[in-house]
């Protein structure tokens, strides 16, 4: 008897437990993603298009990305795009640039400088100390080994 209502339950909670719509999910990130790819490389050929050399226009693209992607989370809009887009969402520049605003941004009523200044690298404190810690290191292991001679 109670092998049946255990297999019951199993039947009644695999019922309740929402399914996850992975097509939906694979395609609005796509979408999403391609499009911040697509606005990038239009500033980037626009860029190009005036007579910047490369640094130039990698510069200026990044900037601008940083930029919008900051902009549209200090309005709100970025955030709703993340709930509809997910992975697509956190394409590397901007995503990361959303990541330092929105903590700033939650902390606000906290004062700028113990809020939005304290907490604008919560998240993205992390990754930067893990990335320039591991170029340092990666520096370090190429002089050393022959990389640098």
């Amino acid at each position: 008897m109670d092998r049946l209502n255990k297999k019951e339950y199993e039947k009644y909670a695999d019922k309740k437990i929402p399914k996850p719509t992975y097509f939906k999910n694979i395609f609005w990130a796509f979408v999403v993603g391609g499009l911040i790819c697509t606005i990038g490389q239009l500033i980037r050929n626009w860029l190009f298009s005036r007579g910047l050399n490369e640094k130039q226009v990698a510069a200026g693209t990044s900037i601008t990305l940083v930029f919008i992607g900051s902009f549209l989370t200090g309005i709100g809009v970025y955030d709703r795009l993340g709930k509809v887009a997910g992975a697509g969402s956190a394409v590397p520049i901007t995503g990361f640039a959303n990541s330092i605003v929105s903590p700033a941004m939650e902390h606000k009523r906290e004062g700028y400088i113990f809020g939005v200044a304290a907490k604008m690298f919560i998240i993205a404190g992390p990754v930067l100390v893990y990335g320039v810690g591991s170029s340092i290191l990666v520096g370090i292991v190429y002089l050393l080994f022959g990389g640098g001679r």
